[in-house]
């Protein structure tokens, strides 16, 4: 025996070798690690994280990002961020939750040697690598004069144009307010008011439906995101003053602020440019030592009515390509993994040749060890025999043993992971600001891991499952009950009824009012 045990460490201990040997050869190129921490979640910061994770590939270098999100908290980005550090990555990209508050711990992370990247906002410290990103005071100033453009077709009241910005306390929010403020500054002929909000559509809703509560009614409001000009639209509808006031966000998403101008819930959005693989690009240059600019700066563009379904759909389009580099890398990484496996059973089927004359020599030794254990289960085996067959005992084992067509069916992983996917959409469905990420945190899972795994199983994107859910809980709540379709499209998680009625008519060909009248007509 103990022969057998001294030649199996020895065929184990060249078998270690040999797939040392091969893994060294696999991994020779320098691999940078950049760590990601975005501020929050929302659609615009998803399609940015989708850019960033598909530029991976893009380049000449290996790149491996890994991404966080802080969901506004400073206090989560901070501890994120160290843990990122921690990990032992090569840069940092952050978009800073507040400005102030993250100051110190980007000087921790300089006086290391890491590089830091800015990407859309700032801190207050001058102590970084680079900055990237869209020009906000530009964004306000083209906004403001976009306004103006507006305010002068109207001539039988004095205009009134009103700002909802968003956190004041994050750089974004103040640039913006800051163009635009720049833009209609002495523009006596209207009257400009201004309110501080955040970044929800909640708070901007309360906002404006307080305003208008008081009887002040805007013409013109400009949100600083078009997820909080959603909330502005809501409190519109909710007060009966649809159509009498123009909505102007910032974001342009294709599935948002472009679709609410197509829709016309908004009079226009500004296109804040999200350029994931020129993040990548630059942090490359800097850990590659390549030539690179401290500030760089992303163009944006107005959309209005007039031009919304040229940039919509080139948006798009974009948006699709990107989404194909991701799958076209997921299937790389499969052909290179197989690739890699019959690589290495090659290398063994040779090792394994070498050792057949070894195999035979345990071969014997185990027949030798064979036939003396198989003396000792003989003698077991009549033991266990005089046991069973004393009634008595044949009662006690019965005691402990349970049949095996009382044990409980097996489930499958995936049955079990789809139950709990089920309850956390339906948990969630009324949530309009569910993002993905949330989703999620929920089950366990990081925002690609859960793409992949509602992928698979059900053949949709999370967010195309989350939204024929919705759709199907509307279907029954409009076949069921006497709410009206506002109520339902709010119940169900869409922030705009006109939206909520579009997407139910592409999914069951027919509008929300006319499913209603037919059934009317059968009763």
């Amino acid at each position: 025996m103990r022969a057998i045990i001294k030649i199996t460490s020895f065929v184990f201990a060249i078998l270690a070798t040999v797939m040392l040997m091969t893994g060294c050869k696999e991994h020779t190129s320098r691999i940078y690690k950049v760590g990601v921490s975005q501020c929050s979640g929302g659609q615009w910061r998803e399609k940015v994280n989708s850019e960033i994770l598909a530029a991976q590939h893009l380049y000449d270098e290996d790149v491996e990002v890994s991404l966080v999100n802080a969901h506004d908290n400073v206090d989560l980005q901070i501890f994120q961020i160290d843990s990122l550090v921690d990990s032992g990555i090569d840069l940092l990209v952050v978009a800073p939750s507040e400005s102030a508050p993250i100051a110190d711990a980007i000087g921790r992370i300089m006086n290391k040697g890491i590089p830091v990247i800015f990407f859309d906002r700032k801190a207050e410290t001058d102590d970084y690598t680079a900055f990237i990103g869209g020009n906000n005071i530009e964004a306000g100033w083209t906004v403001g004069n976009y306004a103006l453009s507006l305010a002068k077709n109207i001539t039988n009241h004095k205009p009134v144009v009103m700002e909802i910005t968003a956190a004041m306390n994050t750089s974004p929010a103040c640039e913006r307010h800051k163009g635009f403020e720049s833009a209609i500054q002495g523009e006596t002929w209207i009257d400009y008011i201004c309110m501080n909000g955040d970044w929800t559509s909640n708070e901007t809703c309360r906002l404006l439906t307080a305003q208008i509560k008081k009887g002040v009614i805007p013409d013109i409001v400009f949100c600083h995101n078009d997820g909080m000009a959603t909330g502005a639209y809501k409190a519109i509808i909710e007060c009966g003053k649809e159509g009498s006031v123009a909505l102007i966000g910032i974001d342009g998403l294709p599935d948002e602020g472009i679709e609410y101008v197509k829709l016309g819930h908004q009079i226009g959005t500004y296109v804040y440019p999200t350029h994931g693989e020129e993040i990548i690009k630059l942090a490359l240059n800097i850990l590659t030592g390549k030539q690179y600019e401290k500030d760089n700066e992303l163009s944006g563009m107005m959309v209005t009515p007039a031009n919304v379904e040229l940039i919509g759909m080139n948006g798009r389009e974009l948006m699709r390509q990107n989404e194909n580099m991701i799958t076209i890398h997921e299937k790389l990484e499969e052909y290179f993994g197989l690739y890699n496996i019959q690589h290495k059973l090659l290398v063994f089927s040779f090792v394994v040749i070498g050792l057949l004359f070894i195999a035979m020599i345990i071969s014997w030794l185990s027949y030798v060890q064979m036939k003396k254990n198989t003396r000792q289960r003989q003698m077991m085996n009549e033991e266990q025999t005089l046991f069973y067959t004393d009634a008595s005992n044949r009662r006690v084992h019965q005691m402990f043993i349970t049949p095996e067509e009382e044990l409980p069916a097996p489930r499958s992983q995936d049955m079990l992971f789809a139950e709990r996917l089920n309850e956390a959409i339906l948990k969630n469905m009324s949530n309009s600001n569910l993002k993905m990420d949330d989703l999620g945190a929920e089950l366990g899972l990081g925002r690609v891991q859960l793409y992949r795994k509602v992928k698979a199983l059900t053949g949709q994107t999370p967010v195309e499952l989350l939204r024929a859910m919705r759709l199907q809980r509307a279907y029954v709540l409009l076949t069921s009950t006497t709410k009206t379709i506002a109520e339902i499209a709010f119940e169900v998680g869409f922030n705009t009824p006109g939206y909520f009625s579009k997407c139910f008519k592409e999914q069951y060909g027919k509008l929300p009012l006319t499913l209603r009248e037919g059934i009317a007509e059968e009763k």
